[in-house]
């Protein structure tokens, strides 16, 4: 059977430890058989990346930005046991954080759903999309260690020379200090990437942040949210029959526990890394989610919501056969096409990333699976390798 042709490269990322054996397994045993695949690939390794003083990760998301379709592997984002293992030149920001700054947008997180495992949450029956921005806070921070006593201060330079000062803390000893930032900018396209993600969802948007502590920061936030809503969104919402709702963050944790799901959840950055952890680990698995970055002016980057699966790698760097799910990296992938697809007008390429999906979750729900799913799986199921699943996945694919 000839292979299907793309017109446009997808930017491809590759990444590290056990996620980047399964990017290279998923293309040679459910890709490359189909399609003529046509990368531009970027190697986000984190030796790779040590070597260019990370000017590849900067030069995969420019490739994005030309592309507009782009798809990732995780990466590790080092610490100082990581420097040391890796013999880095220094700890380098997070990949993510350094791609989301150049591309801006919206990360939208949604559980895939499985006939045979329930959520851990009871009363949820519909899937819980996250949308995380994807600017600023502590992923575009500044910080330093405090040596011994002194003053902090917050001082902001015009550029016409003048200064505004705000006492930070009065340090009596040693301690740390952090600085955060973000653009109103930035903010309002978070608030119309949610807002226009609802309507076409049909679904509520939740907004939550903590205003009550943070009366600067998070409250501009929700005043840039209501302000946009008002202004541009309000009457469309109305028409469709879905709500916006804003509240403090450690209410809308108590409310989404209560309720049935359905509701698309907006999120500042690092809240919604947290809570898309954890919808999607009571949903089922870290490695059920799908992610895609949605930038204002209509780029997307797909990726695995997890990390490298460093236990498994290491398993695996001994000769063992570790059962690794890959069912979100699969799912990056086929986002990537289907969008590749749609915006190249090949039906072809959209047609066969849907049924690939199919194909996945028909295998897991015949029985064949990971361990991490077999321990959650309410029927017979049979636990495999990482390969024996892709290998079963491809045999139901054929069997289509």
């Amino acid at each position: 059977m000839a292979l299907i042709q793309m017109k446009t490269p997808l930017v491809e990322m590759d990444g590290d430890e056990m996620t980047r054996i399964l990017w290279a397994d998923i293309k040679e045993i459910l890709l490359a058989p189909y399609v003529e695949l046509k990368t531009a690939y970027y190697d986000l390794g984190l030796k790779h990346r040590d070597e260019t003083l990370d000017q590849v990760t900067v030069d995969s998301a420019l490739a994005a930005r030309k592309y507009g379709v782009a798809v990732k592997c995780a990466t590790i984002t080092p610490n100082a046991q990581r420097v040391e293992e890796y013999g880095l030149k220094q700890m380098w920001k997070s990949p993510n954080g350094t791609i989301r700054a150049l591309l801006d947008g919206t990360v939208f997180r949604a559980p895939i759903l499985v006939r045979g495992i329930r959520p851990s949450v009871r009363t949820w029956e519909k899937p819980i999309t996250i949308a995380r921005h994807a600017y600023g806070d502590v992923y575009r921070n500044a910080e330093m260690k405090i040596d011994g006593p002194g003053r902090v201060e917050l001082v902001f330079t015009g550029a016409d020379g003048s200064e505004k000062r705000t006492p930070v803390f009065d340090f009596k000893g040693p301690g740390i200090v952090q600085g955060i930032h973000n653009l109103d900018s930035s903010i309002s396209s978070f608030a119309r990437s949610c807002f226009n993600y609802a309507l076409d969802r049909g679904q509520d948007l939740w907004f939550s942040t903590k205003d009550t502590i943070s009366k600067t920061y998070d409250h501009r936030f929700k005043d840039l949210f209501q302000e946009i809503f008002d202004k541009e969104y309000s009457a469309a919402f109305q028409k469709a029959g879905i709500t916006y709702f804003y509240t403090l963050i450690d209410d809308a944790v108590a409310r989404i526990i209560r309720s049935k799901g359905g509701m698309i959840w907006a999120c500042k950055n690092y809240d919604g890394d947290v809570m898309s952890d954890m919808v999607a680990t009571a949903f089922g698995s870290l490695a059920m989610m799908t992610s895609v970055l949605v930038s204002p002016d209509g780029i997307f980057e797909y990726e695995a919501a997890h990390g490298t699966v460093t236990r498994h790698y290491y398993r695996y760097l001994k000769g063992e056969s570790p059962s690794t799910n890959p069912v979100a990296t699969i799912f990056a992938w086929t986002g990537a096409l289907r969008k590749r697809g749609e915006l190249d007008s090949l039906p072809a390429l959209s047609g066969f990333a849907d049924r690939l999906e199919k194909a996945v979750l028909a295998t897991i729900e015949g029985g064949v699976m990971t361990g991490d799913l077999a321990a959650l799986f309410e029927g017979s199921a049979r636990t495999v390798s990482t390969k024996e699943f892709l290998q079963a996945v491809r045999a139901c694919l054929e069997s289509a």
